[in-house]
């Protein structure tokens, strides 16, 4: 294969500088509220702060053993028995990754071999192609049609081919915000039991849920010994910045993460691990209020959008809001998220970078509501005043 002129692979050349950094880039150039890129702009608990200070006032500063702390891998495995009722061997079955990027990276590139082929759905979080990408695999996207974004059963039989290697499931969703229901998740089961595939479950939002609970698929009879976990402290502790991740799986998929993952960062800061023990070890009241804080937050955006002109989506999960763009006249979602950085000054994530194929993906925006509620209250200010649609009327996506 050729070089690129720039000196990038050429495998990551059509990559290049990353929505969410561009953005927040443009947000902050022009003093935008930023509602775009998914970081709280609050802090995280005092007592998973606190007991991150303890640690490195302990001495705890220097290489942590490469595939976790032994006391954060047996909290892992204590924290989804709780939540999900399955038993995990923390030492067999349990890897500490720096955030759940680094996670979905050696996962890559430590069980797909060049030409496999790597079931992804779309809209999808923008790591996923770059680091299937990586591992020179064949990206097969399933498109996820609005508004409802259910799983389409048909398109997903028709991607899986003798050739797949793995379908990445992401539920709760970033950035639909759909959590998959029971019957969804039996069907990606089957699917993946018929052709013996791996599934890949990315459940970093999984205690962000308000519609219903979320369920790992791999709970589903069959799929304990096919499904690799993710997930990690940021989204549910608000520190998004520590990137602490972990991928649970058997030990056979286990030994081709570790095989990757410590050739990428080989370990995971030691005393922010040691910290991850008191995070994960929270009363289930933790989680609730939560829940409950989200879903305030959540509302409030709601309210914002729909008094600005907006009709918002309504999500299950996670902390986005989807809203068409198109009765503000602007022609792609790219040019209507540089007006509201601009002239609006709010920041939004245009969403058609989250596709294989853009035709057809540019109507949708994505707000973020892990903000305090002033921010949210600020961004609907300048929207109401600063935005105005074409038309009093427009249809939902």
């Amino acid at each position: 294969m050729a070089r690129t002129p720039h000196g990038t692979a050429a495998r990551l050349a059509p990559f290049g500088e990353s929505v969410f950094a561009r953005i927040s880039r443009l947000a902050a150039e022009h003093g935008a509220v930023n509602l775009g890129q998914g970081f709280p702009n609050f802090d995280g608990p005092q007592f998973v702060k606190d007991a991150g200070k303890q640690a490195i006032d302990a001495g705890f500063g220097q290489y942590a053993r490469f595939i976790g702390l032994p006391e954060v891998n047996r909290a892992i495995a204590a924290r989804f028995k709780t939540d999900q009722g399955l038993e995990i061997d923390p030492e067999l079955e349990i890897t500490v990754t720096s955030g759940c990027t680094e996670a979905i990276a050696a996962t890559m590139l430590g069980l797909v071999e060049p030409g496999d082929e790597v079931v992804l759905f779309e809209p999808f979080y923008d790591s996923y192609p770059a680091t299937a990408a990586m591992a020179g695999a064949v990206v097969k996207p399933v498109r996820l049609e609005a508004p409802h974004f259910r799983l389409p059963v048909e398109a997903l039989r028709q991607a899986v081919t003798p050739r797949t290697r793995l379908i990445l499931l992401n539920t709760p969703h970033n950035p639909t915000g759909r959590i998959f229901d029971a019957d969804e998740l039996r069907t990606v089961a089957e699917i993946a039991r018929a052709a013996d595939c791996l599934v890949v479950s990315d459940e970093v939002y999984e205690h962000l849920w308000y519609a219903r609970p979320h369920t790992s698929i791999a709970t589903l009879p069959g799929m304990r010994e096919r499904t690799i976990v993710l997930s990690s402290l940021g989204k549910s502790f608000s520190l998004t910045g520590w990137k602490v991740g972990w991928a649970i799986t058997p030990p056979n998929l286990s030994a081709g993460i570790r095989a990757a993952h410590q050739f990428l960062t080989f370990a995971t800061a030691t005393p922010l691990q040691r910290a991850c023990v008191e995070a994960l070890s929270a009363p289930a009241s933790y989680f609730e209020e939560l829940r409950r804080e989200y879903d305030e937050r959540r509302q409030a955006l709601l309210a914002v959008l729909r008094d600005a002109g907006f009709d918002p989506l309504t999500p299950e999960g996670s902390y986005f809001v989807l809203a068409e763009h198109a009765r503000f006249g602007h022609p792609s979602d790219e040019a209507f998220c540089e007006h509201l950085i601009r002239d609006v000054g709010v920041a939004a994530i245009p969403c058609s970078p989250f596709y294989a194929n853009r035709v057809g993906a540019d109507r949708l925006v994505r707000f973020a509501f892990c903000k305090t509620l002033d921010t949210i209250r600020q961004a609907g200010e300048r929207l109401k005043a600063r935005l105005h649609p074409l038309a009093a009327a427009g249809g939902s996506c």
